[in-house]
């Protein structure tokens, strides 16, 4: 039986057919949340201290490290990466 492949739009959220705007919130909201999660490992950070510096409860940090970027805001993710010192920026091209 042949495979079909289809090659990717970029957005993994759009290519699960999520609406476009909602896809490149839920994009940026995984790309913030691996920033935090990679922190957490550069830093070497268990999660119980991740929450203690960034003042948030652990089950939380649980959430981030996991992916479940449909229970984090954008807000929230980038006030998260003020807080670890992980610059965000906004690139828009229009």
């Amino acid at each position: 039986m042949a495979r079909r492949v289809t090659e990717s739009s970029g957005n993994i959220f759009l290519d699960l057919g999520f609406p476009p705007h909602e896809a490149e919130v839920m994009l940026l909201r995984a790309r913030l949340a691996e920033a935090l999660r990679k922190w957490i490992e550069r830093e070497s950070l268990t999660q119980a201290q991740a929450s203690r510096r960034l003042g948030i409860a652990q089950p939380r940090v649980s959430e981030i490290t996991r992916g479940k970027v449909e229970l984090l805001s954008l807000d929230y993710l980038v006030g998260l990466c003020a807080k670890a010192g992980i610059p965000v920026g906004l690139r828009i091209a229009a």
